[in-house]
């Protein structure tokens, strides 16, 4: 027997109006309060929770061990590897976005080739990849890309994106100090409306990973202290290498990876491909480490 509540419908002239006949079990059921899937939270509380977290984190990381100019690849191996190691880092990153040009790869296809060793980094961060010819390697950049996000962020590593570098901070010495900041859309203004002035976060160490643009290094260049040559024409084979080797303290308190390396000395450029990034940053990594223990 089926005890089912049922809805009956009146017949055409059935009952004024076109009543329905509901019997007694179905009309306890509507009667009950639906149960709702979310907690009852206002929009004031969540624009507060939005402010509050932004500006504890904010004031927390005004001063840092570490301030890395440039979210890509070489910055956020730097983060990563000296964040694992309890460093205080910030990465500065003037996009709304992480990661720079290791989602895409090159030419808009979202492919990214390693050379060997830089394959071991990949492994190291369980992105899968898979062989291409003897000593080069391809990954899917939106997984590499994420991974690498997703390693530096477990490690540590606190951001702040839809941020510009405006300046350098500068001590005795011309010692690079920390940084002076300023919100990214402000530089879309009108000229007119646009007198906005940025802040400084203070660091032990600045790490210029911003790529070719160099932009840390060119504001000292700016200033006479130091002098770029510029990056030269595509050579990966010798590109990536020297890359690496020229990584580290370019000025007291200055640290250059990746493509800024290249800008920063004239090395060749080395294209869509990435181990250099890598390698590049887990140096880089490795000298602020070192130079930590010595003070």
């Amino acid at each position: 027997m089926n005890n089912t509540p049922t809805l009956t419908l009146p017949l055409e002239g059935e009952g004024k109006g076109g009543d329905r006949k509901i019997e007694k079990g179905r009309k306890e059921v509507n009667m009950v309060e639906k149960k709702k899937i979310f907690t009852p939270v206002s929009e004031k509380e969540i624009t507060r929770a939005i402010v509050d977290g932004f500006a504890r984190q904010f004031i927390e990381y005004v001063e840092s061990d570490c301030l890395i100019i440039g979210g890509g690849p070489s910055g956020l191996m730097v983060g990563r590897d000296i964040a694992l190691k309890g460093v205080k880092t910030l990465i500065v990153e003037r996009n709304n976005y992480i990661g720079g040009g290791f989602w895409i790869g090159g030419y808009l296809m979202n492919k990214v080739t390693v050379r060997e060793p830089g394959q071991k980094v990949l492994e190291e961060l369980g992105i899968p990849y898979e062989k291409a010819v003897k000593g080069l390697y391809v990954a899917d950049g939106p997984h590499a890309c994420s991974k690498l996000i997703a390693a530096a962020c477990d490690a540590g590593v606190k951001f702040a994106n839809m941020t510009i570098f405006d300046d350098v901070v500068l001590r005795e010495g011309n010692r690079v100090c920390g940084a002076v900041v300023n919100w990214t859309p402000v530089q879309a203004l009108p000229r007119e409306i646009t007198c906005v002035d940025p802040i400084a976060l203070e660091t032990k160490f600045v790490v210029d990973s911003t790529g070719h643009d160099a932009c840390v290094v060119r504001k000292l260049e700016e200033r006479g202290i130091l002098k770029t040559a510029g990056f030269g024409g595509m050579w990966v084979e010798q590109s990536e290498d020297l890359v690496v080797e020229h990584t580290g303290e370019a000025h007291p308190g200055l640290i250059v990876t990746g493509m800024a390396v290249a800008t920063t000395y004239g090395l060749p450029r080395m294209g869509p491909t990435f181990g250099a990034m890598l390698l590049s940053g887990r140096k880089g990594a490795q000298v602020i480490l070192e130079k930590m223990k010595k003070k």
